[in-house]
């Protein structure tokens, strides 16, 4: 079973929405949470160490992951997508563009 948590801002759009996407694939667990404090579901280093690999929307998601979990994180794969904050939650146009920067990643899943 492979752990992908999917991290953006606010944990309301995109990462929720790559959570619910990828939530049924068979050897995937998956969560999501946000790089602020005021995120529905704020990011801990309890879910970083959790992750075998942790997915950023945006590169300054990267920036605060490494900043303020430098600790936990123990040589998870982080990776970053690229998608900016444009899409509303389960917006077809976000959906598709998840399963497509995925599928570079996970080749062993066809999304």
């Amino acid at each position: 079973m492979k752990t992908i948590l999917f991290v953006c801002s606010q944990n309301r759009l995109r990462s929720p929405t790559a959570e619910q996407v990828f939530a049924g694939y068979p050897g995937l667990e998956v969560s999501s949470a946000g790089t602020n404090h005021d995120a529905d579901n704020p990011l801990t280093a309890e879910l970083v160490t959790w992750a075998d690999m942790i997915v950023v929307m945006e590169k300054q998601h990267r920036a605060k992951l490494q900043r303020r979990f430098r600790a936990a994180l123990r040589g998870q794969r982080v990776i970053c997508l690229d998608i900016p904050d444009d899409y509303a939650f389960m917006q077809p146009e976000l959906v598709e563009l998840l399963k497509a920067r995925m599928a570079r990643h996970v080749p062993l899943y066809s999304f």
